[in-house]
């Protein structure tokens, strides 16, 4: 059956679907030896497509995966770095690091705690784009003491980049002389997000840990390793990437 472009090479495992509509428009793709176009539908059981000259095997279409990865500190949320900086595949056994799995999403690299990884394109999609409502949950530990009225104004929502946050869940956790522990659960996510609120409100993030995406949580995975999601987990994440909203911003995701 013929389906777009990007959603047959994000099934194979070769990009998310954003990246494989950059490669198409790139001129990274041929389909029976014509440089495809953005939009174009074909079937990999009937056409020749083709990704830098290299022929995709329609018969080769890798095992998907779905994993829950407790990210370090350190660690870049990308499958290469030019500075050869430790990637989140180097987390992963030799086997995984060669079909085509990517983070789902990112975490900077001063920012620990839960994150996906996926060859499922489409899982990805479904997951980062920004009409789609799936929460992420912190641990924030800010310099100082917060002010009612900057709680107040972090749950309302402050403007980034002339648009405003969605109003976020942020809950005191405890209070020390020279530090303020939070939860923080967001349902978007901007560029560095909790750090550039935090910015403009006048504090500074000592420490950032994701403690959850949507109903998958960290529990007692230990840093640096991994697992497989449940097929419950999976089925609930997408039931809860269902729940959209009005599109305010990208989908980049850099916390």
């Amino acid at each position: 059956m013929a389906e777009r472009l990007q959603k047959i090479l994000s099934q194979y495992g070769i990009a998310s679907r954003r990246q494989a509509e950059q490669m198409i428009e790139a001129g990274q793709v041929q389909v029976n030896g014509v440089v495809a176009y953005l939009g174009q539908r074909a079937d990999p059981n009937c056409d020749r497509i083709e990704v830098n000259r290299h022929p995709l095997q329609a018969h080769h279409r890798p095992t998907q995966h779905y994993l829950l990865l407790h990210k370090p500190l350190g660690m870049v949320s990308t499958c290469a770095d030019p500075q050869e900086r430790p990637t989140v595949l180097n987390a992963l056994s030799p086997e995984l690091q060669t079909v085509g799995i990517h983070p789902v999403g990112r975490l900077d690299a001063y920012t620990t705690g839960a994150l996906l990884l996926t060859n499922d394109g489409d899982f990805t999609f479904r997951l980062t784009h920004p009409r789609h409502d799936v929460s992420k949950t912190y641990r924030v530990c800010l310099e100082g003491q917060l002010s009612p009225s900057a709680l107040d104004a972090w749950r309302q929502g402050i403007w980034l980049d002339r648009q405003l946050t969605r109003p976020a869940q942020v809950r005191v956790i405890a209070t020390h002389p020279n530090q303020t522990q939070l939860e923080v659960i967001l349902q978007e996510g901007r560029n560095r997000q909790i750090r550039r609120v935090a910015k403009a409100l006048g504090y500074r993030v000592i420490n950032l840990h994701r403690t959850a995406v949507g109903s998958v949580t960290l529990g007692n995975l230990g840093v640096g390793a991994y697992r497989a999601l449940s097929s419950a987990e999976i089925e609930a994440l997408l039931a809860e990437s269902l729940v959209q909203s009005t599109p305010q911003q990208t989908a980049s995701v850099t916390l």
